[in-house]
């Protein structure tokens, strides 16, 4: 509270209203995930930075589920961190359950994933921004982007106006983070108000003018909704089966060694199912649920309840009852989003034997805004029409805090490198998950809220989240300029280590019977005599005569029709090597494609 308090004191005072005639590098408009990383990072780079927000209270919010990371989402988490952003560190400062999805496959696609206190986690936001240099927070709304015409179809944007008849705030770059508020509705039943979140109005319709009939950019609609958030003490949690965290929590951030939350003191979740009872309470709401009834298309991979019923009628459903802080007394039931009349939401959870007498604190509700279709976007970020203008977050038709705070992080580097006249960034997605986000929406674009998996990356083996610090710390340090030299130093001595244990390791000469004990679980022919290292088989020499269909090793179908075709000559070749990673052996079998045969 003393936070908020100092916050909105520093904020609000005479003097930053004095701060309106100065001229800042960059101004960030919205502080959601993708804002606060943004403003954080130009700021980082060199930039005077100025972010811009309707409630100074709401900066760092957890809009919706009070988790972060997930499996393709915790690697997006760990780059953020890597290039010193934020949310890694409010991660560990926040996290009241600390799990690692996927551990059963390869480390390649696990999942680091945290349970958040909300509290906790909008205290640290806010606490950075205040200490980061360079960076000034300004409570207000902005009523109209300011561009010029530099010759038809091309602009360049030179600030913004806020509502109120304050003066023009001038900037050589604007970030639009503006989340779910741009032309915002709330749903609930068959009422509609504007808005972008409850509580709170929607951006200024002069924002969404601009874009559209200035500028002329392609505007889409999308939608997304959040369940009811119940009490606690009304759910019978024996009725449940518990799920607890792990019990070594793993940090997000790199510079961090241990979690705030002690093991001992994380706090559990807990899992129930829906029941048929639940599927007849969905299609009698139907006549009263205006917003499932819109062609508005939704998150595929986070749909409502009415959605999943609709889908799959007759399927019990998984809901994850997750505690939203430490001394909070909310659940959030994660599988239940919903737009139904508050009434109907109450007797739907009650069909759920654990939740038979459950209260709501907050109905659920359903959220329709604009976004930018994100191909008119440079890899950069920055609208390929307008110099100085650019866009993160789900203006760009994502969904999710990790997606957006990867989009903001890189945003305001390019921004506060735009204002400072150095050349724009990109990041390929050869190196990054951060890569594949942005290179999927600016060619690709999207016709649903967008989300990551590790899926979607080419080169998942390659980008684990443990390496996130070695692909990209040093690459921020020395190129981008967004990293410290605390981190950067950090990073160069986990660098060097690994270099000396790898040079150690590959002047290793071993009799094949120390191998099999040294490597218990790799095949090593029982044939072999002499000495051996690892070094030494990969120039094993490939007759140009084997047979890959039938040979039999653990060896996808794809691998086998890539290597019949190109008949490489040793098994160290590139060509094996991008076939292995592009085509990854089945998680489920025994051996490794490396293995000493």
């Amino acid at each position: 509270s003393s936070l908020r308090n100092g916050l909105s004191r520093v904020s609000r005072a005479p003097a930053g209203y004095r701060a309106i005639h100065r001229r800042y590098d960059v101004i960030v408009v919205g502080g959601g995930h993708a804002g606060t990383e943004a403003a954080a990072a130009a700021a980082r780079v060199g930039a005077e930075t100025l972010l811009v927000t309707q409630k100074i209270d709401t900066i760092g919010a957890l809009s919706c589920n009070p988790s972060l990371g997930g499996v393709g989402k915790g690697q997006l988490v760990r780059e953020v961190d890597a290039l010193d952003g934020l949310c890694g560190r409010a991660g560990d400062r926040a996290g009241i359950h600390f799990s690692v999805l996927n551990r059963s496959k390869g480390p390649a696609v696990w999942g680091p994933r945290a349970q958040l206190d909300r509290q906790r986690y909008r205290d640290f936001i806010q606490a950075e921004l205040l200490a980061t240099p360079r960076l000034e927070v300004m409570e207000g709304s902005v009523e109209e982007l300011l561009v010029e015409e530099e010759r038809p179809g091309r602009h360049r944007v030179t600030g913004i106006r806020l509502a109120g008849h304050a003066p023009p705030l001038e900037a050589s770059s604007v970030i639009l983070t503006t989340g779910t508020f741009l032309s915002g509705f709330l749903f609930l039943g068959q009422t509609s108000s504007p808005g972008g979140r409850i509580g709170d109005p929607p951006s200024s319709s002069g924002l969404s003018r601009t874009l559209k009939e200035t500028l002329g950019l392609q505007v889409g609609r999308l939608r997304t909704g959040t369940p009811p958030r119940i009490l606690k003490d009304s759910v019978d949690l024996t009725l449940a089966t518990l799920h607890p965290p792990d019990q070594h929590p793993t940090p997000f951030s790199f510079l961090n060694t241990h979690t705030h939350c002690k093991p001992e003191e994380q706090l559990p979740c807990y899992l129930v199912r829906t029941t048929p009872g639940v599927d007849r309470v969905v299609m009698e709401s139907l006549d009263d649920n205006s917003h499932i009834q819109e062609d508005t298309k939704g998150p595929r991979y986070c749909p409502s309840i009415e959605s999943r019923v609709l889908r799959f009628p007759g399927r019990s459903h998984q809901v994850w009852l997750e505690p939203e802080g430490m001394t909070s007394n909310l659940l959030y039931p994660q599988g239940l989003s919903m737009t139904m009349p508050p009434d109907m939401q109450l007797r739907l959870l009650r069909q759920i034997p654990a939740l038979h007498r459950v209260e709501i604190s907050t109905p659920g509700y359903g959220v329709q805004y604009d976004y930018v279709c994100p191909t008119q976007l440079c890899p950069s970020l920055q609208v390929k029409t307008t110099q100085g203008l650019f866009l993160a977050g789900q203006i760009n038709g994502t969904t999710g805090y990790e997606e957006a705070a990867a989009q903001g992080l890189w945003a305001g580097v390019n921004a506060a490198r735009s204002a400072l006249a150095a050349p724009l960034l990109a990041l390929s997605r050869t190196e990054s998950y951060i890569g594949v986000l942005i290179d999927d929406l600016v060619t690709r674009g999207v016709t649903e809220p967008y989300r990551m998996f590790t899926s979607r990356a080419e080169f998942r083996t390659l980008l684990r989240p443990d390496n996130a610090d070695l692909r990209l710390t040093l690459k921020g340090f020395e190129e981008v300029g967004c990293v410290s030299a605390q981190r950067y130093n950090e990073a160069v001595r986990v660098k060097e280590g690994l270099e000396e244990a790898f040079s150690t390791l590959g002047s290793l000469s071993r009799s094949p019977r120390d191998w099999r004990k040294t490597l218990e679980t790799s095949s090593i022919s029982q044939n072999k005599g002499g000495t051996l290292t690892i070094e030494r088989e990969e120039g094993m020499y490939l007759s140009p005569d084997l047979d890959y269909l039938s040979l039999p090793v653990s060896l996808s179908n794809e691998v086998r029709e890539i290597l019949d075709r190109v008949r490489p000559t040793t098994v160290s070749s590139d060509l094996v090597g991008s076939a292995l990673f592009l085509h990854p052996i089945s998680h489920n079998t025994k051996h490794s494609p490396f293995s000493l045969q």
